[in-house]
């Protein structure tokens, strides 16, 4: 998949600011980061989302992933961090190559919150919907 951006960066054929690697995964600074710090964590191998990943390489980016976040959190001592993941265009995915975005934060920064502000759902429609997922879990379970 060397058409894809970030194989080309896991592979050493495209550059990037690296701050970390292991033999499965690697991290390094956006080209347009969000924070002071903002780091993406990439399988070196080609997954298009997390949805993807099997079980092991999905274990070993998320540990890899704690070991960046704990660095920058040693490092740059922030009052909090982001930890970021999305999969398919409509949750704002454009690299379509599974990284994890570890985004410093610090009180009162530019970034400000993650979550719009919203209404609450009503009560039953949160009754109604944790009823579909319990029923859809336990219809996949093998």
């Amino acid at each position: 998949m060397l058409e894809c951006e970030f194989c080309r960066i896991g592979a050493g054929e495209a550059s990037a600011e690296l701050v970390h690697e292991d033999a499965e995964n690697m991290a390094f600074l956006p080209l347009r980061p969000a924070a002071l710090g903002h780091t993406l964590v990439i399988p070196k191998s080609h997954y298009a989302d997390f949805f993807d990943l099997p079980a092991r390489p999905l274990a070993g980016l998320m540990q890899f992933v704690s070991v960046v976040g704990s660095g920058l959190r040693t490092t740059l001592c922030p009052d909090g961090m982001n930890v970021i993941t999305s999969a398919g265009a409509a949750a704002s995915q454009t690299v379509f190559h599974v990284h994890v975005h570890v985004v410093p934060r610090w009180r009162d920064d530019h970034f400000g919150s993650i979550w719009p502000p919203g209404r609450p759902a009503a009560g039953d429609a949160d009754r109604e919907i944790a009823e579909r997922l319990r029923q859809g879990f336990r219809k996949s379970r093998p």
